[in-house]
């Protein structure tokens, strides 16, 4: 793909409510931020729960031809080629050189549905829906939800039992030795892994050949709290209704001014101008 291009910054980010509108999925809001990163030949990481297959759609949109990291750090996808110095990663996949740091999906998926049996916990995961349920529950076209489908490191399920049921499940989850977190929908259950670690990862690559290169991260939502807590500078923006997520606390981590894609492309934009 040829030699990347030095940059002062590299942005990672994630995309439901983040640089994409939560109910609409747009990310016209970000237009701006988007062409000034594009411009000054800006790393842009995608770092989200959604799928490689997902992520590719919105690759070829945005004319990104950068790594990605894939279903909460469950995976760092690299174009082969992309960096001039041999690492470590587990398998290639098509272009992509493969750093793998979560588990397989049908383990999460069984482990899930046992600890539910075990504790009387009812809930509904991706994998107990086809693609029109899918649909309806996300707002997303047949498309897009079946790609959201295509799930390798992460499911992600709703629970459907009343509190205090979602505390417990969360507990047994940890108790077996997987993580679980929550986004701006879901609640997943993954293995040892977590935006954070794969972001911190991926950071060290990008060192080796910028050492000076500086952070940024934006996220709106639980599962992004450890990817705003690795990096230099972590934003995070507003949700609907203009509130941030009351489970995010640190004071280390700025409050971006702006709901979703609007928040995400003034914050840049002021860090980036």
């Amino acid at each position: 793909m040829g030699e990347i291009q030095a940059s002062e910054y590299i942005i990672f980010t994630d995309m439901d409510g983040t640089l994409v509108d939560h109910d609409t999925y747009s990310y016209d809001a970000a237009l701006p931020a988007l062409e000034l990163i594009n411009k000054k030949n800006i790393p842009l990481i995608f770092c989200t729960s959604k799928t490689r297959a997902e992520l590719e759609i919105y690759c070829h949109k945005l004319d990104i031809c950068h790594p990605f990291i894939s279903e909460n750090g469950g995976a760092i996808f690299i174009p082969q080629d992309y960096f001039d110095f041999p690492y470590d990663h587990t398998k290639q996949i098509d272009n992509y050189n493969v750093i793998e740091l979560g588990v397989g999906y049908e383990i999460l998926e069984s482990t899930l549905k046992e600890l539910c049996t075990k504790i009387d916990c009812q809930v509904i995961g991706f994998g107990d829906m086809n693609v029109d349920e899918v649909c309806r529950d996300t707002g997303l076209d047949r498309e897009c939800a079946a790609l959201a489908k295509q799930r390798d490191y992460d499911e992600a399920f709703r629970i459907i039992s009343p509190a205090p049921k979602d505390e417990l499940l969360e507990q047994e989850i940890r108790k077996s030795g997987f993580n679980c977190t929550k986004g701006g929908r879901y609640y997943h259950i993954m293995g040892n892994n977590d935006k954070g670690k794969a972001v911190l990862m991926l950071t060290d690559l990008y060192r080796k050949k910028w050492p000076g290169v500086k952070t940024i991260g934006l996220g709106d939502s639980l599962n992004d709290l450890p990817m705003l807590m690795a990096v230099d500078i972590g934003i995070l923006v507003q949700k609907p209704g203009g509130d941030y997520d009351p489970s995010i606390t640190s004071p280390d981590i700025k409050r971006g001014m702006g709901i979703g894609p609007k928040g995400w492309n003034q914050e840049l934009i002021n860090i980036l101008e």
